[in-house]
């Protein structure tokens, strides 16, 4: 464990603008999480409606499908930095402003706003960061900013529903401004030329889309990605949307059996983001990425039949370990098998199918749910997770190479 310390220890040591890059995930997330939270009550409060919920939750992910589909380009051909900073810039409005809407039809736009913000900064924030850190760092860095994301989650959460209970909404708002205020200044120390190392040349807009579906179509790596992950996030959308079902009328737990599968989830992720780098230097990319995708699918599985949410909270925890070991893969592969110059519409275009996919799923779950039960579902859910595991194997396998490529060259 020393051991292992020490490596994570030495990324930031030897990239000031990497540990930068952290420290304005943290920052940021943990303000966004917390106002997640607020943004749920408060659309539920002025307005009773579960449509309305269902309104917010689109506007999240919907911008970040449209850009991944139609604009990714941009990613590449604009500042990275500029990208970072401006978005931080945008949010912290957006959150000043929410404190003083008066109905739920603002919050919904002005969350579509963040969107659009959030869908830019992403895939430059990943997109940027091989030229922060030495290829033989590249993993363990990865696997800190998955960590960042996911102690956020779960902490800005928590924090978020101590705030809103006490206090209501406006101070998750304001205290998420501050919060963008405080990653665009750390945002700023980091040169622009280290997150992009060249501008990419236009040579119109429509042929600039169409090479980032080729890049990805014709790159092992990334095409892995793009149908394996794909796959699994049906998997991520049945059990999202079921879980509170198993919880409460499966398990018959209540809300603390539903709050008590959620930490299951926020442990095991933890847990897989801080040692997916370990594993991919013990294992290889081959193996590791379809034994992580597998062990959410036999996870799931094995949520589905447990007697109760005791047992279910394990392998909750296991589906967590996979999910989060999966996602550190995904980045790595991505990140090494596109240029620089493309990266970002690389990213872009697998973030926003990925999102298609996961709103697609979330639409079937709910039926799916009504009419066969929560623990079918989570069983459903596994199936499907295995045969994505077997999807990525075996594409990596075929061609070993694509499995760990050399950094991408410029």
């Amino acid at each position: 464990m020393p051991q292992f310390l020490a490596r994570q220890r030495a990324v930031f040591r030897s990239s000031p603008s990497f540990t930068l890059l952290f420290g304005s995930y943290l920052v940021s997330g943990i303000g966004t999480f917390l106002a997640v939270v607020a943004l749920s009550v408060d659309v539920w409060d002025r307005t009773h409606s579960g449509v309305w919920v269902s309104a917010l939750l689109i506007a999240d992910f919907l911008p970040a499908v449209a850009i991944g589909l139609l604009l990714g380009p941009l990613v590449d051909r604009l500042s990275r930095k500029r990208l970072l900073v401006g978005a931080d810039i945008v949010r912290l409005i957006v959150f000043v402003l929410l404190a003083f809407t008066v109905s739920a039809g603002q919050i919904v736009a002005l969350a579509l706003v963040a969107g659009i913000a959030t869908g830019f900064s992403r895939p430059a924030a990943y997109a940027g960061l091989p030229n922060l850190v030495s290829s033989s760092d590249l993993a363990q860095a990865n696997g800190l900013l998955r960590l960042a994301e996911q102690l956020t989650i779960t902490f800005g959460a928590l924090i978020g529903g101590i705030v809103v209970a006490a206090a209501g909404p406006d101070p998750a708002y304001i205290v998420n401004a501050v919060s963008f205020g405080v990653s665009g200044l750390l945002l700023l120390r980091i040169p622009g030329a280290l997150l992009q190392r060249g501008r990419a040349e236009s040579r119109g807009y429509w042929q600039d889309l169409g090479e980032g579906f080729q890049l990805v179509l014709h790159s092992r790596p990334l095409l892995t990605v793009l149908l394996s992950w794909n796959l699994a996030m049906l998997t991520v959308a049945f059990v999202n949307v079921s879980e509170v079902v198993l919880a409460k009328v499966s398990f018959n737990a209540g809300d603390f059996g539903f709050g008590f599968l959620w930490s299951a989830n926020g442990l095991g992720a933890v847990v897989g983001a801080l040692f997916a780098s370990t594993w991919l230097e013990r294992r290889g990319m081959t193996v590791l990425y379809g034994l992580a995708i597998g062990l959410m699918g036999v996870a799931d599985i094995g949520a589905a039949v447990s007697p109760n949410v005791w047992v279910a909270f394990w392998c909750v925890v296991l589906s967590g370990i996979g999910n989060a070991t999966a996602l550190v893969c995904n980045t790595l592969l991505v990140q090494r098998g596109s240029p620089d110059e493309m990266r970002g519409r690389a990213f872009t275009l697998i973030m926003g199918t990925n999102f298609a996919v996961l709103g697609i799923g979330m639409v079937i779950a709910g039926p799916l749910v009504d009419a066969v039960g929560a623990r079918w579902v989570w069983g459903i859910a596994g199936a499907i997770g295995l045969v994505a595991a077997a999807t990525g194997y075996t594409m990596l396998r075929r061609e070993p190479a694509a499995a760990v490529p050399e950094p991408a060259t410029t």
